[in-house]
């Protein structure tokens, strides 16, 4: 079953690719700062939005996403920006398929857990979060939980809640078991050979993400990352104006 695809703006295209309890369309402002001049192609992934019923573990989903850009725009080059989930999920993309990538940025990413024990605790906290989730069916609790965590602190209003109150049980169940970070085989060995430029973003404030950032930043041939004071995990949606302005730069220049 194909990705939901929504298509908005003009010029080179920009494909996104959302966090975890989120939609195609939770970008925030930075989505209208580059739909000024960008078409952007933005996908709901596995279990999310439109793409609901999609069941999928994150290689599966790099092939879709790589499918459903290929539908939109044929042979294209694109710039390819992931969110934590979607930031996974690009990686895989730029790593395992042959999607036409002139450059990558991921906000909040990783190239995954590489203690395998650390991972199988982490893909069973993940389950039991799960099944908790699909026994109740009560999203709107879940969603409070998830986004009163200290991860996303920083947002407020910003967190769109009632966008991703589009999501259901089942579609996020499925998304944390099948494609949760305990699900990811690590993929920093992969790193250094990307020949795109990369630019890993994370907020400052945010110590494990931006880490993991200044490593992908190291391991890539053409590997930068930026540090956003205050952003915390969604710096995107915390410091827009910040971030939109290091996205227009990197996209006209990189």
């Amino acid at each position: 079953m194909p990705l939901h695809i929504e298509l908005r703006g003009t010029g080179p295209p920009v494909v996104l690719l959302h966090g975890f309890t989120q939609t195609a369309r939770l970008w925030g402002p930075v989505d209208d700062m580059l739909s000024r001049d960008h078409a952007l192609i933005a996908l709901d992934l596995p279990g999310h939005g439109g793409s609901e019923t999609v069941r999928a573990d994150l290689p599966a989903t790099a092939a879709l996403v790589r499918d459903a850009v290929v539908s939109a725009i044929g042979a294209t080059p694109c710039d390819l920006l992931g969110y934590s989930l979607g930031a996974r999920v690009a990686l895989h993309v730029a790593t395992g398929t042959d999607l036409d990538i002139r450059r990558l940025v991921v906000i909040g990413a990783t190239g995954g857990m590489e203690d395998p024990d650390a991972r199988r605790r982490r893909r069973q906290a993940d389950e039991a979060m799960a099944d908790v989730l699909e026994a109740s069916g009560d999203v709107d609790a879940f969603i409070d939980e998830w986004l009163g965590g200290p991860l996303f602190a920083r947002l407020a209003g910003a967190a769109q809640a009632d966008e991703r109150l589009r999501n259901s049980a089942a579609g996020l169940a499925s998304s944390l078991k099948l494609a949760g970070t305990g699900t990811q085989e690590p993929l920093w060995d992969r790193v250094p050979g990307l020949s795109v430029p990369l630019l890993a973003l994370a907020g400052s404030d945010d110590t494990r993400f931006a880490a993991y950032a200044l490593r992908l930043a190291r391991l890539a041939p053409r590997g930068f990352a930026s540090l956003i004071p205050g952003g915390g995990h969604a710096a995107h949606l915390a410091r827009p104006d910040l971030v939109g302005r290091h996205l227009r730069h990197w996209l006209a220049t990189a």
